[in-house]
């Protein structure tokens, strides 16, 4: 933990919001297979599109690990299964109710990792103005020295 956390805790991420980001990713993976395998594939049977949760597989790990760099692209990737949601929100039968239980996990995803990653950005901003300072301080020291 660097100082910035220590000196303020309440810029510490909480945790419980990486629990429901992991939690509800998971779920949307799980969710994603069941509907394009068994309860409502695009074709009878079964269909490829069920290889639409491989690049979410990637961040499932990383989200666990609370791995901050993962939990900004996953934050952009879970956009898109928002987006197939409202796309197939006009599909008839269970698929829309799938699509819409697709909406609201990808939102809580979202949502979640936004919340988990709110308060570092915060400590980034904080230790960017404090390295700024330093360096203007530096230089007064070099100008001061000069004269």
């Amino acid at each position: 933990m660097n100082d910035s956390m220590q000196s303020h805790p309440e810029l510490a991420p909480q945790d419980h919001w990486r629990l429901i980001a992991w939690f509800s990713w998971f779920a949307l993976i799980v969710l994603c297979i069941l509907w394009e395998a068994v309860l409502a594939p695009i074709k009878p049977g079964g269909s490829w599109a069920v290889i639409k949760v491989v690049p979410m597989l990637f961040a499932l790990k990383a989200i666990w690990q609370a791995r901050n760099y993962t939990m900004q692209w996953a934050s952009m990737l879970v956009m898109l299964y928002f987006i197939e949601g409202v796309v197939r929100l006009n599909d008839k039968g269970l698929s829309a109710y799938l699509a819409g239980l697709e909406i609201v996990l990808s939102l809580v995803a979202y949502f979640a990792i936004l919340a988990y990653l709110k308060p570092l950005k915060k400590v980034a901003k904080m230790k960017k103005a404090q390295e700024e300072l330093a360096a203007k301080e530096l230089e007064v020291k070099k100008l001061e020295a000069e004269k």
